[in-house]
């Protein structure tokens, strides 16, 4: 999670993408609590690659280990060198059986999670694989071949960036190798290319297909991924008390963090309204509103609004004649 999250600015700039909140939790904690929740045994650990992001960002990443009982350590990849060498930074962590997952993705997952075998790549099928990179099969449904991005249809079998290995130091050894020798995909050392090594030399990969994967590439995608957190997680949601609504509706599924205010609007569905934010004289749906913003006189729709915003729309005074249009720019 090293990246400057580019595509998400400007909510990148002051806050980093994992820890973008989505439904009351961060995008990292969502991610670690789920692939907690899918391998089902006791996490010991949880290594970080991230920029140097400051004292604040590991204090949190911290926090989130702990919170399921796992040691929190952090490495830095200083230079975007590709993702074979963003999992080669935390090479002191890469031994014993050990899930790697990139911290851009989120998933729902309905299958039971087998530590026997020596490797499972998580896998959904897509209808553009040439933006990804896939898999291929063989008629036992082993993994037979990696392919970054293809040119020409080989597999439309994507890979969402969560890898299972049952020996983590045999990880350790081929990245470090992609080091030593200089190994590149596109001037990158590329993970796949140490995938394919292994299995090369006699790993057996399976593919873990997922129910539903969530992107949290950009506005668009993360908007999108909150929709589907509420839709799932409908019966979970934490309220703010009914006092602190008043004379609106809320259309569920919303997420409303603590102490938030709502007045005279209409919230929903498919709305993150994070802690302390005041919401006077609004229609929003489909949107995520962090914390700490006051917003009045706002329509709203496949939106995200930052930390401590100010959106103060006043109503217009307008005279209009006979005959007259007043149409908002599409």
């Amino acid at each position: 999670m090293a990246g400057l999250g580019t595509r998400m600015r400007p909510h990148t700039l002051t806050v980093k993408k994992p820890l973008i909140p989505i439904a009351g939790k961060t995008i990292v904690q969502r991610l670690v609590e789920e692939i907690a929740s899918v391998i089902n045994q006791p996490v010991e650990e949880i290594a970080y690659v991230i920029g140097r992001f400051g004292e604040e960002v590991e204090s949190e990443l911290r926090s989130i280990a702990s919170k399921i009982g796992a040691k929190a350590s952090i490495y830095y990849q200083d230079i975007a060198m590709g993702t074979g060498h963003a999992v080669w930074c935390a090479s002191p962590s890469l031994n014993g059986p050990l899930v790697v997952a990139f911290a851009d993705t989120l998933f729902y997952a309905g299958f039971k999670f087998d530590a026997s075998t020596d490797g499972t790549i998580w896998v959904q099928k897509v209808k553009t694989p040439e933006s990804f990179g896939v898999v291929t099969l063989d008629n036992n449904n082993i993994i037979n071949g990696f392919v970054e991005k293809p040119k020409s249809f080989v597999s439309d079998l994507a890979i969402i960036g969560i890898y299972y290995f049952n020996d983590g130091l045999n990880l350790q050894k081929e990245l470090q190798r992609l080091i030593d020798e200089n190994i590149k995909g596109n001037n990158e050392y590329q993970l796949t290319d140490a995938l394919e090594n292994m299995r090369r030399n006699g790993m057996k990969f399976i593919p873990g297909e997922v129910d539903e994967w969530l992107d949290c590439g950009n506005k668009d995608a993360t908007v999108l991924t909150n929709q589907r957190i509420l839709a799932h997680e409908k019966e979970s949601l934490t309220q703010v008390e009914n006092n602190n609504i008043i004379n609106s509706v809320i259309i569920q599924p919303c997420y409303l963090g603590h102490d938030v205010k709502i007045e005279n609007s209409v919230i929903g569905p498919y709305v993150s309204v994070g802690r302390n934010t005041v919401i006077s004289n609004c229609i929003i749906k489909n949107s995520i509103i962090q914390n700490n913003s006051q917003l009045n006189g706002a329509f709203l729709h496949n939106s995200m609004i930052g930390n401590d915003v100010i959106i103060d729309k006043r109503p217009d005074d307008l005279s209009v004649g006979d005959f007259n249009q007043i149409r908002k720019n599409s």
